[in-house]
């Protein structure tokens, strides 16, 4: 054991700066891209190769000679082979990939304040709907930008108010059918196809709109809400996951904590504030009852 760390210790001695930068910018790569590509069909693939990687060692370590022969030569071709098993994951990683803009990659995120006043629009409209009866599937956009779907709608670029997506989802209108794509703040497009989920864990009874609302969940890191036309129920689609039966409260709850940006420092300063006065009136609760 000493000598392993005497051996790093002159390993870290002959490092120059240069290499001190080489492993910051690699890992700092590494920690901003791993939630992009972060998916249900990545997940598959990971497993896959954790899963092939386990059993060849297992199979060294008991000695199996032929099934180590036949893992090594699978791992020999194993990228041809995930190419071909897992291309329409990896067509959906890349391109969620290649929708990120540059700027996400540094953090920047959209302020607090216009978040919060484009969700409280949102869930007004979602609540007024849900009482009438009216279906919605309004997509909320985050790294990934959605291109290849924002151009199946029309382009919009309006303000997010609760009176345009309710007209936008109006019975009548040309574009309730489809999708509402929000991204960066303002309505991007209306009318937009989605693609279909083909999980066999969706209830029977949820239509087109439910199945289009989880499968844009699974391909992209987006925030899907549904509105029920038949049954008025809310609900939200997060990671291939699908949340039922939603009031306006837990429905504006959950948009914020999906949204807003987790490192909000104006939402740190109100904590702070809070605190202090929980401790100014622990003190005086304090003071009363001594005195």
């Amino acid at each position: 054991m000493m000598e392993a760390i005497h051996s790093l210790m002159q390993q870290l001695t002959r490092m120059q700066w240069s290499d001190y930068l080489d492993i910051a910018v690699v890992a700092f790569l590494i920690y901003k891209l791993l939630p992009l590509i972060r998916a249900p069909g990545t997940m598959r693939i990971a497993r896959a190769v954790i899963a092939v990687m386990v059993v060849a060692g297992l199979a060294a370590a008991l000695r199996l000679y032929t099934l180590s022969f036949i893992l090594n030569q699978f791992m020999a071709v194993g990228l041809l082979a995930l190419v071909i098993l897992f291309q329409p994951e990896l067509r959906r990683m890349l391109d969620r990939l290649g929708s990120v803009k540059f700027r996400a990659l540094f953090g920047y995120t959209k302020p607090t304040q216009d978040l919060e006043s484009v969700i409280a629009q949102t869930v007004m409209a979602c609540e007024i709907m849900s009482r009438e009866r009216v279906g919605a599937l309004i997509v909320f956009a985050r790294e990934a930008r959605l291109d290849d779907y924002f151009k199946t709608g029309t382009p919009i670029d309006g303000q997010v108010t609760e009176q345009l997506i309710r007209n936008i989802f109006f019975v009548k209108a040309p574009l309730h059918d489809g999708a509402m794509i929000i991204r960066d703040g303002r309505i991007a497009a209306a009318g937009c196809v989605l693609p279909l989920s083909d999980s066999s864990h969706l209830s029977a009874d949820l239509g087109t709109r439910h199945r289009a609302g989880v499968g844009m969940s699974e391909v992209s890191d987006a925030v899907v809400v549904i509105v029920s036309e038949e049954t008025g129920t809310i609900s939200v689609a997060v990671g291939g996951m699908l949340k039922r039966h939603l009031a306006s409260q837990t429905l504006e709850k959950l948009l914020c904590n999906e949204l807003c940006p987790k490192n909000d420092p104006d939402g740190e300063q109100a904590l702070a504030l809070r605190l202090k006065k929980g401790l100014r009136k622990t003190g005086k609760e304090a003071n009363t009852r001594e005195k």
